[in-house]
C-alpha cells in the first residue's frame, strides 16, 4: 500500500491533539477565537515523501502523527498521504521532490543535503553542537529557524521542525576503535558534517539511506554505521552483524528532523490550514522526542542481553574529532558568508546554553550517579 498509517499513540490520545487545537484557537491566523479550529471547508489533498522506512515507527511516526492530526483537526478536509522512503522517491531525494512539487511535503533531515549547501546542517545538528533541548530552543527561540529557512528558500521550500531523537550513539563497528588511528581506512556510513569530520580523520565515508544500511553492513560494503540509538538500532538488527556499540555520537548530540513544504503549495493553503499544519508539526515533534526517551532505555538493556559490547570512544579520538570539527566550521565560515552569519548566531547561543545546562542540570545528573 502507498499509505502507511499507524494507530494514534498515547500522547495523541491523551490530549496532544487537544493541545494543538488549543494552540490553533489562540493563534493570530485564527483571529484569537476560542474553541475548536474553524476550517474553510476547502478540501486539500497533499502527499508527503519521507526519507525513512515505515518500519521505524518512532522516526517515521512523526509523519503519520502529522497526517492524523491535520485530518482530525479539519474534519478530514485537509489530508496528507504519507509515503515511506522509496515509494515516491528514494530517501535521499526527498528535498528535491518537495522543491519540484512532486510532493507537497518532505520528511527528512537537512544534513542529508550538505552537498547542496553545507549550511543545511544547522537545521539538523552540528558536531559537538547542541543537545536536543538546546537545538529546539535555538530553532524556536534563538533565531535559528529564521536563519535555516533562508537557506531552504533557495530550494523553494519552507521548513518546520518535526522531531528530535536526542543524543545519538556512536554507532556499530565490527572492530573496536581503540585510538584515532583505527579510523584510517574504515568504511563507515555517516551523513552530514559528521561525515566530513570523519573523512578528515581518514574514514572512507558513505551516505546510505536508512533502509539500505543493514544489507551494506552485512555484506561488508561498510565496516561501521551510525544510525540513531538503541530502539531504532535494535529494530534494524545491526547487533546481528556488528557487536561493538560505540558512544557518544559526538556528531549528532541533538539532531532535529524537518518537514519541508513546497512554497507554492504552502502559499495556496488557507490560513487556518497553515495554522493547523504548524500546530500539528509541533505536536509531532513533542511525540517523537518523548517516544525515544521512553523506548531507548529498555532497548539498550535488550541489546546488552544480545551480547553487544557498549564501548566509549577513546579520548584521543574525541580530541581529534573536536579539533577537526572546529577546523571544518572555520573553513566553512571563511568560504560562505551565510554560513558565517549562522555560525556566529549558533555559537553565541551554544555558549550560553552550555553554561546554563552545565550548572544545575549537570550537577543534578552527577549527584544521581550511574544508577
Amino acid at each position: 500500500m502507498a499509505t502507511h498509517k499507524s494507530s494514534r499513540r498515547g500522547l495523541l490520545k491523551a490530549g496532544l491533539a487537544g493541545g494543538a487545537v488549543g494552540a490553533i484557537s489562540s493563534c493570530e491566523p485564527c483571529g484569537g477565537r476560542s474553541g475548536p479550529a474553524i476550517h474553510t471547508g476547502q478540501r486539500v489533498r497533499w502527499r508527503l515523501a519521507s526519507s525513512f522506512p515505515g518500519s521505524l515507527d518512532t522516526i517515521f511516526g512523526s509523519a503519520t502523527h502529522l497526517s492524523e492530526t491535520v485530518s482530525a483537526m479539519t474534519e478530514g478536509n485537509f489530508t496528507i498521504e504519507v509515503y515511506q522512503a522509496g515509494e515516491l522517491v528514494p530517501g535521499l531525494q526527498v528535498l528535491d521532490a518537495a522543491q519540484k512539487g512532486s510532493c507537497e511535503v518532505g520528511h527528512t533531515a537537512g544534513y542529508y543535503y550538505v552537498g547542496k549547501d553545507p549550511a543545511l546542517a544547522f537545521d539538523t545538528c552540528m558536531p559537538f553542537g547542541l543537545s536536543s533541548r538546546q537545538q529546539t530552543a535555538w530553532l524556536y527561540e534563538g533565531g535559528g529557524l529564521e536563519l535555516v529557512r533562508e537557506v531552504y528558500a533557495d530550494f523553494s521550500v519552507i521548513s518546520f521542525p518535526c522531531g528530535n531523537t536526542g543524543a545519538q550513539m556512536g554507532g556499530w563497528f565490527r572492530k573496536p576503535m581503540r585510538s584515532a588511528a583505527d579510523l584510517k581506512g574504515l568504511k563507515m556510513r555517516i551523513p552530514g558534517l559528521g561525515g566530513r569530520v570523519m573523512d578528515a580523520l581518514g574514514v572512507n565515508v558513505q551516505n546510505i539511506a536508512g533502509g539500505d544500511i543493514y544489507p551494506a553492513l552485512e555484506r561488508g560494503v561498510i565496516d561501521a554505521t551510525d544510525w540513531v540509538g538503541p530502539y531504532d538500532d535494535e529494530m534494524l538488527g545491526f547487533y546481528q552483524v556488528a557487536k561493538i556499540y560505540h558512544y557518544p555520537g559526538w556528531w549528532e548530540p541533538g539532531p532535529s528532523l524537518s518537514f519541508v513544504v513546497n512554497q507554492d503549495a504552502w502559499a495556496s493553503l488557507p490560513k487556518s490550514y497553515q495554522a493547523v499544519f504548524e500546530a500539528a508539526s509541533r505536536g509531532a515533534a513533542l511525540a517523537m522526542q518523548a517516544a525515544y526517551d521512553a523506548k531507548n532505555p529498555p532497548a539498550l538493556q535488550r541489546l546488552l542481553g544480545h551480547g553487544v559490547q557498549l564501548t566509549r570512544f577513546p579520548e584521543d579520538l574525541m580530541s581529534a574529532a573536536r579539533e577537526a570539527s572546529q577546523q571544518l566550521l572555520s573553513d566553512q565560515a571563511a568560504s560562505d558568508p551565510r554560513s558565517a552569519r549562522i555560525l556566529q548566531n549558533w555559537e553565541k547561543f551554544r555558549s550560553g546554553a552550555f553554561e546554563w545546562f552545565g550548572t544545575a542540570e549537570r550537577a543534578y545528573m552527577e549527584s544521581m550517579g550511574p544508577g
